[in-house]
This record gives C-alpha cells, sequence and structure tokens, in this order.
C-alpha cells in the first residue's frame, strides 16, 4: 500500500505539512516545469496531502524536491486546497523548522530552489527563523474597484511571492468574532478585482492598527481556497514592505511588526534591490513549532483516498 512520510508543524497558527517521502516524481527542470507537471498529472497527490478527510482548507502543503539552480541546496514546491502557491513564507519557516526537528538541518543559512525564485533561510540556534524572500515590489498604488454590494474599494496591487490586494481603507473589524464578515467581504473583492483585469490576485489583505504592544498593523488574509491565515502570512508581509518602502513609511533595515488577527507576529526588514524600480528584498522573521509526524496510508479501497474535492 503506498505511504506519504509527512511531518506537520504550525507558523504563528498557520499550519505546513512537509512531504518528506512517497510524493509524486517530477522528474528533472526548473521548477516552475515540475509545477505544471504536479498540476497536471500529479494533482490527486496535492489533494490527498491536505484536503479532508487527512487535512484541512487551511493546510499547506510543501513537497521536498531535487533544485534545480545549482547554487541552491533544496528545493521545495507549496500547494493547498485548490492548487499551487508561487512562494510560502510560513511555510518555508515551517519547513526549516521541521528539517531541524528530523536531524537534518543545523543553524546556520541555507538556499531554497522556489519556483518563483531561489530564496535564503537562516536558522538561529534558539529556533528562531529569517527568511530571505524572492524580489516583491508594487505594481498598482491606490486601485479603485467597484465591489458588487459593497461599494468602491482602494488598494494597493503588490507581489511578494504571491499577488495580493492591500487595503487599509475599509469599515471591517478584524478579529476572531468577525470571520464570517471578513471571509464575505475579502471574497467579493477578490471576485471584482480579477473581473476587472488583475485574474493574477489570488490573496487579498486587510490591514488595521494593533492594539499589541510593539505591532505596527494587523492584517487578516484571505487565501485562494477561501480560508483565511492565521499567520501573518510571509508573502503578504512581503507585499506590505514593498508598499511601505515604495511610500518612504519604512526605512531600509528597519523591522516592521505584522500581527495576524489571531495575535501571531513576524518582523518584517527590506533591502533595496533596485530603487528606482521599487524593487526590495524582504526579510520575514518567526517560528514554528512541529506538532506530529505521520505517515499518510493511500488505501485502494477507501472511496476518499485521494481527498475531497469540491
Amino acid at each position: 500500500m503506498p505511504t506519504i512520510r509527512v511531518i506537520d508543524s504550525h507558523t504563528g497558527g498557520e499550519p505546513t505539512r512537509l512531504v518528506l517521502d512517497g510524493g509524486p516524481d517530477l522528474g528533472e527542470g526548473p521548477l516552475e516545469e515540475r509545477v505544471r507537471r504536479f498540476r497536471e498529472h500529479f494533482d490527486a497527490y496535492r489533494s490527498a496531502i491536505v484536503n479532508e478527510p487527512r487535512g484541512s482548507d487551511t493546510l499547506v502543503g510543501a513537497l521536498l524536491v531535487k533544485p534545480h539552480r545549482a547554487d541552491c541546496a533544496l528545493g521545495v514546491i507549496f500547494f493547498n486546497n485548490v492548487g499551487y502557491l508561487g512562494m510560502c513564507g510560513h511555510g518555508t519557516i515551517g519547513l526549516i523548522a521541521s528539517l531541524s526537528y528530523a536531524g537534518d538541518l543545523a543553524p546556520g543559512a541555507i538556499k531554497i530552489d522556489t519556483p518563483v525564485g531561489a530564496i535564503e533561510a537562516s536558522l538561529s540556534a534558539d529556533g528562531e527563523i529569517s527568511v530571505d524572500n524572492v524580489v516583491s515590489y508594487r505594481s498598482a498604488r491606490q486601485l479603485a474597484v467597484n465591489v458588487p454590494g459593497i461599494g468602491e474599494v482602494i488598494g494597493d496591487v503588490a507581489w511578494g511571492g504571491n499577488w495580493f490586494f492591500l487595503i487599509s481603507q475599509h469599515d471591517q473589524i478584524i478579529d476572531l468574532q468577525h470571520v464570517d464578515a471578513l471571509t464575505d467581504f475579502t471574497w467579493r473583492v477578490r471576485a471584482a478585482i480579477n473581473a476587472q483585469g488583475h485574474p493574477l490576485v489570488d490573496h487579498i489583505e486587510l490591514f488595521a492598527p494593533s492594539l499589541k504592544p510593539g505591532a505596527h498593523s494587523r492584517n487578516f488574509v484571505l487565501c485562494p481556497g477561501k480560508a483565511y491565515d492565521r499567520s501573518p502570512c510571509g508573502t503578504g508581509t512581503s507585499a506590505k514592505l514593498a508598499c511601505l518602502a515604495a511610500d518612504g513609511k519604512l526605512l531600509e533595515g528597519d523591522s516592521w511588526v505584522q500581527e495576524s488577527f489571531i495575535g501571531s507576529t513576524f518582523v518584517g526588514r527590506f533591502r533595496w534591490r533596485d530603487r528606482a524600480k521599487g524593487e526590495i528584498v524582504p526579510t520575514i522573521t518567526g517560528t514554528a513549532h512541529v506538532t506530529g509526524e505521520t505517515v499518510l496510508r493511500l488505501d485502494p479501497k477507501d472511496p476518499f483516498c485521494w481527498g475531497i474535492r469540491a
């Protein structure tokens, strides 16, 4: 009976499932090509690993693969309940914590190949993990979107390893008691901005002032599969840093503490890659905790062996 060996972790409350053995063989070549093979020929594995009954809508999978870039020590492909992610900040922190737990990684720096570019992660002796993400930038400032049933919503479009629409002007209350309203609002905005000509924007991020000492803002991030991010979102924080840098609201090397709507935090910093183009290299720092390790069984007699798919 086929099996898949995994380590589960959470980063600021957001779960990651690292696939160590038993995942699909995607062959060689650039990781963006291997993602295409994954999607076209092995998508059942994605569903089996992260969807119910073994997983949940919130769970992000991380498949370890051989890197294509010569300067990288390993490669990773991230996926969720509906598809594939370019990068995943919380997932990278979970990946590093899981490899450390397994005894496969010592404190220090490691370069990692992803479908959208190379990143570098560093593990400190006390368990703190920093990720130098892919180059991030803002592509549209103060974009107005007409949202049916809501009206005009204004925000920025930015890349942080995934595409985000970042909204600071809204009437939503960002806390656990208003999850349904937050999800409805952001899902409507996502549909509207996609219909307006930005079909690649798959994450919607709301911001509000934080009451947590030392934090600069609180966010709510809706992911592509309609699940909300429990962590402050690594790629979303990278996109936020790109906007702050472009507006001159955060200086190179200064810290930005981003709180999630459940209270967990990431610390973000950036360095300029190309000031004229507004391109930055963001660094996201946080911690992750291993929650379990297991072997998933792919029982051919199980009618939901390959997961429950919408």
